[in-house]
């Protein structure tokens, strides 16, 4: 296959966030020399035109009932017409028509439910919009929905939580193809946190510190997750963005609720255990990628955060995987 063919499946009311996350995300992993790359295509019922019910409309790119496969990777996105798109039997017989047809599928928010009204999800574990899981798990009990994850990838079907999650899992696919370097390129020219790991649990994002708002502060985060390997003392971060390190600390205190050092403790946990769920490498090179000294430092930081050793956590996420 010379492209790897993507078409995501679009419908009246779809959710325009659960598709630009996706076809912007593989547009940025083209530009930055994904070989070979992807061919991307909005496919709507009909063919026509969709509303997203936001105030913008989207082109459709292909005839859904005219696509034919090979593909590389089918993906539904979610939106308020889901449920009208998953009664639509012409919407789910073709999207189950070309599953068979697909490398991989996958959903985005409450894309599932199209997918388990196509019988796609029957025996699998999946997840979905944390707030409509519930609602999933009741009208198809064949399904395991786990409303935890950000994502959830069972054999070759995928299913992400809501709307921004559908960058994440798009991530995981674009490091799957051509490497976790190319990954985090991409991650960085979208200027996204961090890749996060699927089992990062929905709820962290509306739990975790907001945002700065500090400019001085944002720049010193940059630092901190673009150079994970570095030093990152206290010092070097304040001499770098022209402060003292006690206004450092002042305006991290402020800004994210922490220390500077207990934020480049977390940010380092976190990029472990990423490179743990979603690579073999030894625990001490994960250790040295992400700035711990040993793999011991990295040992007690991880069990301090999530309250397993990072090798009982890789073989938490492998069976997950598996």
């Amino acid at each position: 296959m010379s492209e790897r063919q993507v078409v995501v499946v679009g419908y009246e009311g779809a959710e325009m966030l659960d598709i630009a996350c996706v076809t912007s995300t593989l547009d940025a992993a083209v530009k930055l020399g994904a070989t070979p790359p992807y061919a991307v295509a909005l496919a709507t019922p009909g063919g026509r035109d969709i509303d997203t019910g936001t105030g913008l409309g989207l082109r459709a790119g292909r005839t859904l009932e005219r696509v034919r496969g090979p593909l590389d990777t089918l993906l539904v996105s979610g939106g308020p017409g889901h449920e009208r798109a998953a009664a639509d039997p012409r919407v789910t017989g073709h999207v189950r028509r070309l599953a068979r047809e697909s490398r991989r599928v996958a959903s985005v928010c409450t894309g599932a439910t199209v997918l388990a009204a196509a019988g796609l999800l029957d025996g699998r574990r999946a997840t979905t919009h944390w707030a409509l899981a519930e609602r999933l798990a009741a009208a198809y009990p064949r399904i395991t929905v786990d409303p935890v994850p950000i994502y959830v990838r069972d054999g070759a079907v995928s299913t992400a939580a809501g709307v921004t999650s559908a960058l994440d899992l798009t991530l995981a696919f674009v490091e799957e193809d051509h490497g976790a370097e190319l990954a985090r390129l991409v991650s960085r020219w979208l200027v996204t946190y961090l890749q996060r790991p699927g089992n990062q649990a929905q709820m962290s994002i509306f739990t975790g510190p907001p945002a700065p708002e500090d400019g001085l502060v944002r720049r010193a985060v940059d630092l901190v997750t673009s150079g994970l390997s570095g030093e990152l003392t206290v010092a070097g971060l304040a001499a770098a963005v022209g402060v003292s390190e006690r206004h450092l600390t002042r305006l991290f205190l402020d800004q994210l609720g922490q220390t500077p050092g207990r934020y480049v403790r977390g940010a380092r946990t976190e990029a472990a255990a990423h490179l743990l769920a979603s690579t073999r490498l030894p625990v001490g090179t994960v250790a040295a990628r992400c700035g711990f000294g040993t793999a011991e430092a990295l040992r007690q930081a991880f069990t301090a955060r999530y309250g397993v050793p990072p090798s009982r956590f890789r073989a938490a996420a492998q069976r997950a995987a598996a």
